[in-house]
Formats: structure tokens, sequence, C-alpha cells
């Protein structure tokens, strides 16, 4: 059996829960809590769409300022003619990256990580390929930090057969299920080879790996891995507040000094019925009636705006992001202060993507016939 197998179904079932959350807030799928069971039992189905999602803001924020203008050649080889950043620049737009670099860049926001495969087209042009984080998996060597010694990419079919390739160096090595089954994930054993291996005559793994905010020797973090938490509390805030206001426009009477009958089975029976087209009418003299007081509704939207405060100053994302546009913006020297940290973020994400850009078209380069180039990646202004 082939170990690399189950190390890449391993590997994919362990990250797969992590993506699977991270996805889910940044579409507004959250985990909602509330005060009591009561609450949720009552108010959960028809609260539910009501969540304030800003998991969106925090990543797409910065993924509209991650804007590749082109690559510059650092060296090439001296009888090299043809420009290889004009080329890059030729393999880039063909292969519609303008638009799909951004598919990359918010995938890794969002997930921590992503990946791009790059191996020659039909008529030989390279041809650049995003993946999604829960679809790859990179292996990493452990004496040379950086470099990865092979990876894996698998996907399901309409046929319910799921298809794994292997990457190494040297080859590539293509497995399928066995039978249709209905497991994304089936165990090593079910998977059987299909047909030869592809020789990879370039040297390298044809993977690229696109790791967010990465600590060494680990794979990357979502930008949402520390608004999560503040998400959840803002939600709660939310809902409170629309409990309060559900309460409040339905207020809760109260009746005191009334007999209260029961039915044949000893239960208790309402002796009034609550609505609108209802009065409460008793024959007792000392009855009395009323009402409880409401809650303060400003009070829930001082709390959740205090919750935006804290996931802007978490994320490092302006708070002009995050806050109604009624509130204004901030302009001049307020703007460069609130915007320093989060400048600073962007350029770190470029200086970290733009290393992997460069890997990935140089190899698409090298599938072109250039050999020994080195490129740059060029970005638009961060500010």
């Amino acid at each position: 059996m082939n170990t690399h197998i189950e190390e890449a179904i391993h590997n994919f079932r362990t990250a797969g829960a992590r993506y699977a959350r991270t996805e889910r807030y940044y579409r507004g799928d959250h985990d909602l809590a509330f005060a009591t069971e009561k609450f949720a039992n009552t108010f959960g189905s028809l609260f539910r769409e009501f969540a304030l999602n800003l998991c969106p803001v925090v990543c797409d924020a910065i993924r509209d300022k991650l804007r590749i203008t082109g690559f510059a050649a650092r060296s090439k080889p001296d009888d090299q003619i043809d420009d290889p950043a004009v080329r890059a620049s030729d393999v880039w737009h063909r292969n519609r990256m303008p638009v799909r670099s951004g598919e990359v860049h918010r995938e890794a926001l969002i997930n921590g990580d992503a990946f791009v495969i790059v191996w020659p087209d039909e008529s030989g042009e390279p041809a650049i390929y995003p993946n999604r984080a829960a679809n790859c998996y990179a292996v990493y060597d452990d004496d040379h930090p950086g470099r990865i010694v092979r990876a894996a990419k698998y996907w399901r079919t309409l046929d319910r057969n799921t298809h794994l390739n292997l990457y190494y160096p040297d080859r590539i090595e293509r497995y399928i299920t066995v039978k249709p089954g209905d497991a994304f994930l089936p165990e090593a054993k079910e998977f059987s080879t299909a047909g030869d291996p592809v020789s990879n005559p370039y040297g390298v793994v044809p993977m690229f790996h696109f790791a967010n905010n990465a600590e060494i020797g680990s794979f990357g973090r979502s930008e949402l891995d520390a608004a999560i938490p503040i998400q959840d509390g803002l939600n709660k805030s939310v809902l409170d507040m629309l409990v309060a206001m559900e309460f409040s426009a339905y207020r809760q009477r109260w009746a005191a000094g009334i007999e209260i009958a029961y039915d044949n089975d000893g239960n208790a029976v309402a002796p009034f019925k609550a609505g609108v087209d209802h009065l409460w009418i008793t024959e007792n003299p000392n009855a009395r009636f009323g009402d409880f007081d409401t809650a303060a509704l400003d009070q829930f939207i001082k709390v959740k705006d205090s919750f935006r405060i804290d996931l802007a100053s978490v994320t490092g994302t302006p708070m002009y992001y995050l806050l109604p546009h009624t509130r204004g913006f901030p302009s001049g020297e307020s703007l460069t202060r609130a915007e320093a940290r989060f400048i600073a973020k962007i350029r770190d994400r470029q200086a970290v993507f733009g290393h992997v850009w460069s890997e990935v078209m140089e190899f698409a380069l090298r599938i072109g016939g250039f050999v020994d180039v080195r490129l740059e990646t060029e970005w638009s202004e961060a500010s």
C-alpha cells in the first residue's frame, strides 16, 4: 500500500475541518450563540438570517489591495534574446491570471492556504491552475524548510469516483477509486493506479503553496482565526437586541390579585389571553394590572459597536471598513494613522505572495523554454 496516499488522506481529513469552518464564517453560516436554550428553541430559526457578517470585510479589505501589475526580470542568461518579462506577461494574461490571482489571494486569506499547479496544456504551453486549500496538500523537506518534496491533490467526479494525484520532482502518480462510492475521501486501499506515472522533466514539484501569515515550518493561518470569536460575540449582541425588540413590540403584562382556575387535570388555566384585540376584565376590585419595563435598545447598539472596535483591533482592519458610512470617513493625518498597521500587513502579504508568484511564473517560463530566469512580482501601491 502506498504510504504517501495514506499520508495525503490523513492530511486532507485533518485540515478539512479547519478549512470548512473558516469558509462557513466567510459565507455567513455562523455558530450562533444564544443566552439560554429557551431562546434557541423559540427564536433560533427566526433570527438565523440576522447574523451581522463582518468576516468578508476582514478578508476582502486585504484582497482589494493585492493587485499584481506585472513581473520584472531580475536575471536571465546572457544569450537570452527575448525579454522574459514580456513572455511572463503573455502567459499571465493568457491564463486570465489578472482575475484568477485574486481568487488565489482570497482563498489564502480565508483559509490560510491556497495552491497553484503549473503544467503544460495540450499544446505544450504553460497552464496555471488555481486550487482550493481543501483539495491540495504539500509536504516540505525537513532539512530544507520551504522546499516542497511532494504534494497531493484529490477531487470528485460526477461518476462518484475520487481521483488523487501525487506530485514528485520527477513524476506524477495518478490514482482513482476502485469503484464509485459516496465517501469523499475513501481509505487508501480503495485506490488503484489510473495509468502509468507521468514523467516530470523539470526537477521540481509543479505545485506552489501560498501560505498566509505562516510560522516557520507550519501551514498558513486564516485572517478569520482572530475574528471568529469576536464575530460570535457580535452576533450574540445582535440576537439579544432582536429578542429585546421582539419583547418590546409585544410587551409582557402581568396581573395580581386574580384567583387562578384549574382544569380537571390540575393544570392552571390562564385567566386572560394576551392580544391587541383582547381586553382584560375581572370582577375583583383589588386586582392590579401592569406591564414590565422594556430594555433600553441603545445599550445593545453600544455593545454591538464595541465588538466592531475589537474586530478592528485584532485584525488590523481600519475602522471605516467596519462602521456604517454615516459615521463619516477619516481624512488627512488621521487616515494615515488609521491605515499604518493595515498597510504594513498589505506589504507583508505582497512580499510573501509575491515570492510564490515569482516561482510560479519562473516555472511557467521554464515550460516555455526560458531557463535560469529570475522574476520579481510587481504590485500596485499598497496605500
